[in-house]
C-alpha cells in the first residue's frame, strides 16, 4: 500500500512521512502520545518542512456527506484528520505535467488513522465522512481565502456539481 516517495513541490527537512503514487502529496502519519490526561499529537513543525500555512479553519462534516472533488490551481492544502469521526479521502492527480498524472488514491483517516495530508495544487481532492458521528477536519491552506481582505476571486475548481465529471466521490 506505501508508495515509492516522489518529488514534492516543498522541502522536506525531516518528517516522518509517506509520499503516495500521487508526486508532490505528503501524507504524515500522527503519533498520539497517551498518558491519564487523554492525548496529544504533533500536527505541524515548522523543522519539517518549507510548506507555510497561511490561515486554518475547522470544519465539521455530517456522517455520509461529501465534500469536493474540487481542486486549485495556485494553493495547496494541508488537511489534518484525527477526530472525532472518520473520512474517505480522495485524490486524483489531474496535473498533465506530473509523473504521476492519471493516478488516483484512497486512503480512511481520522480518529482511528491520523494524519496529516498537503496536496498540491492540480491534485483534484474530496472526502466523505463515513463514522455514524459527525467528523471534523482542520485545514492550514498556504493562501488566505479570497486573498488578503477577501477580495480575490476564490481558487477552485469545483467538480462536484459536473455530471460528466471523471472525478466522483462514492
Amino acid at each position: 500500500m506505501w508508495g515509492r516517495p516522489l518529488p514534492s513541490p516543498y522541502t522536506i527537512y525531516y518528517i516522518p512521512y509517506t509520499i503516495f503514487m500521487i508526486a508532490g502529496v505528503i501524507i504524515k502519519k500522527l503519533t498520539q502520545y497517551n498518558d491519564d490526561r487523554g492525548w496529544l499529537a504533533e500536527i505541524w513543525r515548522d523543522d519539517e518542512t518549507d510548506f507555510r500555512p497561511a490561515m486554518s479553519y475547522v470544519s465539521v462534516t455530517r456522517p455520509g456527506v461529501a465534500r469536493g472533488p474540487h481542486e486549485h490551481v495556485h494553493q495547496s492544502d494541508c488537511f489534518v484528520f484525527v477526530g472525532p469521526g472518520r473520512f474517505r479521502l480522495y485524490l486524483w492527480d489531474n496535473r498533465q505535467q506530473s509523473p504521476t498524472y492519471g493516478e488516483t488514491h484512497e486512503e480512511d483517516m481520522g480518529e482511528s488513522n491520523p494524519a496529516m495530508v498537503i496536496i498540491p495544487p492540480g491534485v483534484v481532492h474530496g472526502y466523505k465522512c463515513i463514522s455514524e458521528i459527525p467528523g471534523q477536519v482542520i485545514n492550514l491552506p498556504n493562501k488566505l481565502y479570497k486573498g488578503e481582505g477577501k477580495v480575490e476571486e476564490v481558487d477552485e475548481i469545483r467538480h462536484e456539481a459536473d455530471p460528466d465529471s471523471p472525478f466522483k466521490i462514492k
